[in-house]
């Protein structure tokens, strides 16, 4: 690819707690920003967490390099913007991903916005940037913004306490349900069998239920491998299970009701609705629960899809630091 040599060098990042992707653009003379490369890194955790802060610089690193790779890129930045999961705006943690990111990225701090996910999707989806954006992947989060500028967001506080919605949740309450079916407290179903296959236990085993009390604790399996199981109880609730379609529902109205709640924290009887992440993408059993839930509960609520991705929304805000 050719290199723009009057163009400055703005690196855009999306860092999840799945995987993170960074977007390398050049800012021409006239405004505009021509994507240039991209590339692929780790997952983060919240900083706090052992191993926090190394895992998130070796995201941005690596997916940096990967983004580098394609693009050819030999100068220096001039701006970045990281949108992350677990970051809050105002708080130490903010204060301490942009230090993070300065070394990894070797860039001055008023060079750099680190800050939530969410508010870097917020921007991409939204060009008028007013409407309300819903985040389902690993976590949960809803964020939105009305005409007059206000914002407000709710849930995504963290996989121990509140991922209500999620790929997290639906994975964790199907293997909490296949628990139940093996020692006897709800009748046997095909969850059981196919979430304990999916993870290579034996259904037929005695000591597959202690197996798997273990195999949860191990590190790293949570959130990312509760998770990975939310295909599966997905595809079983479109296939007519019924304790994989309450999961579903369950998971569908919780998102519905982060909708309904910002709806009326911002006065929006009509709002623009998008929802992104893995879980709007890959879940179609619970896109179609949410899409008829939000029809009943919200009627004047329009879905739509977003204008641009994360990744996009942190290349403008990487270019307003110019």
């Amino acid at each position: 690819m050719a290199i723009l040599k009057s163009g400055l060098w703005l690196a855009g990042f999306d860092a999840g707690q799945t995987h993170s992707r960074c977007r390398l653009a050049q800012r021409l003379a006239d405004g505009r920003l021509q994507v240039m490369g991209e590339g692929e890194g780790p997952g983060v955790r919240h900083l706090a967490a052992p191993g926090g802060a190394e895992q998130f610089q070796e995201a941005l690193i690596q997916s940096l390099a990967a983004a580098d790779h394609q693009s050819g890129r030999t100068e220096p930045l001039a701006a970045a913007a990281i949108g992350a999961s677990g970051i809050e705006a105002g708080t130490e943690r903010q204060l301490q991903g942009r230090r993070l990111a300065a070394a990894a990225l070797r860039l001055p701090e008023p060079q750099l916005l680190v800050t939530g996910d969410e508010q870097t999707a917020l921007r991409g989806a939204f060009s008028d940037g007013c409407g309300l954006l819903l985040i389902c992947g690993t976590g949960t989060i809803a964020i939105g913004r009305n005409a007059a500028g206000s914002q407000a967001r709710c849930a995504g506080w963290g996989w121990l306490l509140d991922q209500a919605g999620s790929t997290h949740d639906i994975g964790r309450d199907g293997l909490a349900a296949s628990l139940r079916m093996a020692d006897g407290r709800q009748p046997q179903g095909p969850l059981q069998e196919e979430l304990w296959r999916h993870l290579g236990l034996d259904p037929g085993d005695p000591l597959a239920p202690q197996q798997l009390k273990a195999l949860v604790v191990t590190p790293g399996f949570a959130p990312a491998g509760f998770a990975a199981l939310a295909p599966t109880v997905d595809q079983l609730a479109q296939a007519g299970d019924a304790e994989a379609i309450a999961i579903v529902e369950r998971s569908s109205e919780a998102l519905v009701a982060m909708a309904v709640t910002l709806s009326a924290r911002l006065d929006l009887a009509a709002p623009a609705v998008c929802g992104v992440g893995g879980g709007f993408e890959h879940l179609t059993g619970l896109r179609r629960n949410f899409c008829a839930s939000l029809a009943r509960r919200l009627p004047g609520a329009r879905i739509q899809k977003p204008a641009a991705d994360a990744c996009q929304g942190a290349l403008l805000l990487a270019a307003a630091r110019l």
